[in-house]
Parts: structure tokens; C-alpha cells; sequence
């Protein structure tokens, strides 16, 4: 740029010769080519911040891309575990609680709604906030529903606990043993009685056997009576607990008392021919809620197939009802 500059004077229309001082030269000579550069400057660098990502930048697009991918595998694997339990909760509702007699657990129970509407607002102004919201929830689900599940397989670990003991105290044995039973005298049902001649309800079946032969509690329970019973003669009545007792009838002696715990098997008497009756033998019967069963349906934890057939048929065939 020149250091001098000319100055027109309208009032003599003649041109002077100025001199520009140093300062003047540069500002006029460099600051629009430096404002030129820096506005260009400014566009490159805006263009290249939307265009060219930096080191950093870079380095949370991939963690994000991995954690994308972490949160992905995350629900598979939920998926699976879901799928899993689904089967789990399956088997429990309509195999175990069945076996057990247990209601299901309803869907309801199973998978519960969680907390409120505040309960996922940590996750908002995140940037994948669906992602984050539905993986949280998921694995909320998926806790709940694996505590109601361990809770229910507490339920039936009790339920099996107390099915072995409803086991062993239901009526599954024959009173007086095979190879001690000499006939049966009477069957379960209706017959003419052997000393009023009228037609009368037989609740029990009569088991033939000679005096004195050991006579066994069927199944585990307490001794509710133990004494004289009228037509019964010496009696024995046991509650079994769930709905079941067992009464044993015509004994020339019990020797259990009233209240005393028998495990089945245990000897309660032995055979006479007590109350109304006119030969030694075993008035037993079964009720259930206090209704009377045929006891011979209970006769399957000492007999074989073949014993239980055929003591099946002897009961049957049971038809000259001599005794009471």
C-alpha cells in the first residue's frame, strides 16, 4: 500500500499529496484481509465440526454403538430367561399345583405393574431413553416373577411335606394280614341282618379271622375312642386327619387308649367276638367326611397286584353276610 495518499479540495478543485503514518498504512492495509480470514476461518471450522468428528467424538460414537449392542444382547438374553420361566411357571400351574391340589397362581400375581410414573424418571434426558426404560422395566418383571416363583416352589415343597404325611396317615392297609384272614363273612353294602332278619346298610366289611389275631392300624392317626360300643362291642375309632377315620369293631381286646398317636401298622387288638355278633371277626370300617366308603378301595400298600385282585373277589363274592 502506498504511504502517501491524495486529498481533493473542492474549493480550489486541486489535489494535495497527504503522507499516511504507519498505523494507518497497516489498518488499512491488513485488517480486511484478516477479517476476510477470519470469518472464512469461523465457516471452515463450523462446517468441520458438523462434517469431521474429533478424536473424542469418536471415541463416544463407539462406546455408545457398544453399549447399544451390550443393551441389545441384554434383551436377548431376558428374552430367553422370560421364555424360560414362562415353561417353569407352566409346569408349576398346571403339573405340581395340580398334583397338590393347589389353585394357580394368577397371571396377575405372576406379573404385577410396578411403582408409579416417577419410577423410571431417572432415565429421562438420556439419550436412548426407550432403550433404558424398557430393559429396566423387563428386568423388574423378570424379578418379581422369579420371587412369586421361588415363593410358589416354597408352597409346594410344604405341599409335598404335607402330602407325604396326608400319606401316610389315609387308610392303605388291610387290618388284619392276608395270611391270617380266613373269609370275608360280609361285604360293604346293603344285606338282610344276620339277627334283626331286616334289610340294612352294611358300612364296613367283616374280616373272618380266629380269636385273638392281631388287628393293625391301617393308616397314621390318633385314637379318638377306645371302649364299649354297643353293637360294635369293644371298639376302636381312629382320626386319620384330612376327612378320614377308621373304626374297628367286635374286639376281644383293644390296647390303645384315647389320644395315643399309632403309626400304621401299629397293633391296636386282636380279634373277638364282642356286640352283636355271632363269630369271631373284624367289623372294620372307613369314612371319609363322615361318609362311609367301601374299605376294600384302600387295600393297595401291603398287597401285590395279585393279592389285591383277588381279596377284590373274596369281597365280592362275599354274599352269606353271616355276621354283624
Amino acid at each position: 500500500m502506498s504511504a502517501y495518499k491524495y486529498h481533493f479540495d473542492p474549493e480550489t478543485l486541486i489535489y494535495s499529496k497527504v503522507k499516511l503514518d504507519f498505523k494507518t498504512r497497516v489498518y488499512k492495509k491488513f485488517l480486511p484481509k484478516f477479517a476476510i480470514s477470519a470469518i472464512i476461518g469461523v465457516i471452515i471450522f463450523v462446517l468441520s465440526s458438523f462434517i469431521i468428528k474429533s478424536p473424542i467424538e469418536k471415541q463416544l460414537e463407539e462406546e455408545k454403538s457398544a453399549l447399544i449392542l451390550k443393551f441389545d444382547m441384554l434383551n436377548r438374553q431376558m428374552a430367553e430367561a422370560e421364555g424360560s420361566l414362562d415353561e417353569v411357571e407352566n409346569r408349576d400351574d398346571n403339573i405340581y399345583r395340580k398334583i397338590f391340589q393347589a389353585n394357580p397362581i394368577p397371571q396377575s400375581v405372576r406379573k404385577a405393574g410396578f411403582g408409579g410414573v416417577d419410577k423410571y424418571k431417572i432415565y429421562e434426558g438420556s439419550e436412548n431413553l426407550n432403550i433404558l426404560k424398557s430393559t429396566a422395566k423387563r428386568l423388574d418383571i423378570l424379578s418379581k416373577q422369579l420371587v412369586v416363583q421361588s415363593k410358589s416352589f416354597d408352597e409346594v415343597i410344604d405341599l409335598v411335606k404335607d402330602k407325604e404325611k396326608m400319606l401316610a396317615s389315609i387308610p392303605a392297609i388291610q387290618p388284619i394280614a392276608l395270611n391270617e384272614l380266613t373269609r370275608f363273612g360280609s361285604a360293604f353294602g346293603y344285606r338282610i341282618h344276620p339277627i334283626y332278619k331286616i334289610l340294612k346298610m352294611h358300612t364296613g366289611i367283616d374280616l373272618t379271622a380266629p380269636r385273638g389275631t392281631e388287628i393293625h392300624a391301617s393308616g397314621n392317626g390318633i385314637v379318638t375312642r377306645a371302649d364299649w360300643a354297643g353293637g360294635y362291642g369293644n371298639c376302636v375309632r381312629i382320626n386319620h386327619g384330612y376327612g378320614y377315620m377308621t373304626l374297628y369293631g367286635h374286639m376281644n381286646k383293644f390296647i390303645v387308649r384315647p389320644g395315643q398317636k399309632v403309626k400304621r401298622g401299629d397293633v391296636i387288638g386282636y380279634v373277638g367276638s364282642t356286640g352283636l355278633s355271632t363269630s369271631p371277626h373284624l367289623h372294620y370300617e372307613v369314612r371319609i367326611n363322615g361318609k362311609f366308603v367301601n374299605p376294600v378301595n384302600f387295600y393297595y400298600n401291603d398287597l401285590t397286584d395279585e393279592e389285591y385282585a383277588e381279596m377284590i373277589e373274596m369281597s365280592s363274592n362275599a354274599n352269606t353276610h353271616i355276621f354283624e
